[in-house]
C-alpha cells in the first residue's frame, strides 16, 4: 500500500538494515512517503520529480495546449538558480491564468517549489536528481519481464523473478556504471563545513 502506515514500514526495514546518509529523496507526490520520510530520515529532502509534476499538470490541459504548457514547465526548470527558476514560475503561472488554464496555473503556484530541491546540489547533478527516472527504468524493466511470464502461480514466484532480474542488472556493464560523481557531493559537504568553521 502506498499510504503512510506502508511507506513507514518500508522505510524503517532499510533504516533497520542499516540505510544511513540519505541526503535526497526524489519521487511523485505520493503523500504517504513524504510524511514516512520526515520520521525515518528527518535530514533527507524531498524533490518532487519534474516528470510526474510536468504529467499532473497536463492532467487540468487540453491535449491541443500540452505541448506549449510543456515548454513552459521546462523553461522554469532551465534557469540557471533557484531564484531565477522562483521568478520564472511567476511568469509561467501568469501566462496560464491568461490561457485559461486555471486548474494548471493553481497547481503549478501551490508546488512547483517541491520540484525545486535540487538546486540545492552540484549543477553537474541537475539533470539526473530532478527525475525519478533510473527507479522507473528499473520498474520498467521488472515489469518487461513479469508482462512475458503473464500469470504467476503466486507472490513468490513473481518475487523471486524479478529479484533474479535485479541481481542480473546489478551484475553487468549496466549495474556497474557510475550514475553521478559522488565526490561533487563531498567537496560541496566540505566546503558547507569550512564555510560554518
Amino acid at each position: 500500500k502506498e499510504d503512510k502506515s506502508g511507506w513507514s514500514a518500508f522505510l524503517r526495514h532499510l533504516v533497520d538494515r542499516g540505510l544511513n546518509g540519505v541526503e535526497l529523496i526524489t519521487s511523485d507526490a505520493c503523500r504517504g512517503l513524504i510524511e514516512s520520510v520526515t520520521d525515518y530520515l528527518p535530514d533527507a529532502r524531498w524533490q518532487r520529480c519534474t516528470v510526474h509534476f510536468y504529467r499532473n499538470v497536463f492532467s487540468h490541459v487540453p491535449s491541443t495546449k500540452v505541448r506549449e504548457v510543456s515548454h513552459m514547465l521546462k523553461a522554469i526548470h532551465a534557469q540557471e538558480s533557484r531564484e531565477a527558476a522562483e521568478s520564472k514560475s511567476k511568469d509561467v503561472i501568469k501566462k496560464l491564468k491568461a490561457m485559461k488554464l486555471k486548474a494548471a496555473a493553481e497547481l503549478v503556484e501551490q508546488s512547483i517549489h517541491e520540484t525545486l530541491a535540487y538546486y540545492a546540489y552540484p549543477p553537474q547533478h541537475w539533470l539526473k536528481i530532478k527525475t525519478n527516472n533510473p527507479m522507473e527504468r528499473l520498474l520498467k524493466e521488472a515489469r518487461r519481464r513479469t508482462k512475458v511470464v503473464g500469470a504467476f502461480p503466486d507472490g513468490n514466484s513473481a518475487l523471486m523473478l524479478v529479484a533474479a532480474r535485479l541481481r542480473h542488472v546489478s551484475s553487468t556493464h549496466w549495474g556497474t556504471r557510475k550514475y553521478m560523481n559522488m565526490k561533487l557531493l563531498n567537496e560541496m559537504d566540505q566546503e558547507a563545513m569550512y564555510s560554518v568553521a
